[in-house]
């Protein structure tokens, strides 16, 4: 329930209890911002290793270092799928951006 609607009320408490209401959602979404912030973060570092894993492999494996294409295959897999998301993640995220940036205020 949204209680700032009671805004017009003369009750102290209640409008004391609004004001309170509405910092703690503007600290909320300021805490859920840095949140999903620090996982998009997180999941940058996550594709950027998995990347640098695979190109690891693909080193040893050129370099004769390794003959296990197994572990060759998983971590050009890996890697694919995180960069795959990842650049679908950042595609919506544009999208978005744009659709902000078109609407009238």
């Amino acid at each position: 329930m949204d209680i700032s609607s009671f805004y017009n009320i003369s009750s102290g408490a209640i409008r004391e209890a609004a004001e309170g209401y509405s910092a703690s959602r503007s600290e909320k979404t300021a805490a859920e911002f840095g949140d999903f912030f620090d996982k998009a973060v997180e999941s940058l570092n996550t594709t950027n290793a998995y990347l640098s894993d695979a190109e690891n492999e693909k080193l040893r494996w050129a370099l004769g270092e390794t003959e296990n294409t197994h572990e060759l295959t998983t971590a050009l897999q890996k890697a694919s799928a995180a960069l795959q998301y990842t650049v679908a993640v950042r595609d919506k995220f544009l999208e978005a951006y744009k659709e902000l940036m078109q609407m009238q205020i």
